[in-house]
């Protein structure tokens, strides 16, 4: 604290305050969190801000510099990424059990919701695939 001066020799009193020093370019520790949490759940930056309803911009600047998202996305964002608000924001340790939905789960679940005819030919088109590949082990493992 500092006394100065100021016209007929009133005196005030100055409180030096500094700013905080600006964050390094290694991103924050809820960005590097919400990286991990994204990839494990089996998203891309660009799925993940489709499903938020934000841009992919903003999912790349709050994994990068931002020490955390604007409190109206929170609770979306740590239910896409199956986790509690708390756990996203570093409050609580993650826990270990839970697993969040996949890529492929969550292409299934939108296979479910579709009419029976597009369902039943994205199945086929499924079975086909698996059938191919499975001939294809088979025929691998008889030539070893």
């Amino acid at each position: 604290m500092q006394n100065h001066v100021y016209n007929d020799g009133h005196r005030i009193q100055l409180w030096e305050i500094t700013m905080p020093s600006k964050k390094s370019n290694q991103g924050s520790d809820f960005g590097q969190r919400m990286v991990e949490l994204r990839k494990a759940a089996g998203y891309t930056q660009v799925e993940l801000a489709k499903e938020l309803r934000i841009s992919q911009r903003m999912i790349s600047h709050y994994e990068g510099r931002a020490e955390h998202p604007p409190a109206a996305i929170l609770p979306g964002l740590a239910k896409t990424l199956g986790v509690t608000t708390d756990e996203l924001l570093g409050l609580k340790p993650i826990k270990k059990t839970r697993k969040p939905d996949t890529r492929l789960q969550r292409r299934l679940q939108q296979i479910q919701k579709l009419d029976a005819r597009p369902r039943k030919q994205i199945m086929q088109l499924i079975d086909t695939f698996i059938e191919a590949e499975q001939l294809k082990q088979k025929v691998n493992a008889g030539n070893r």
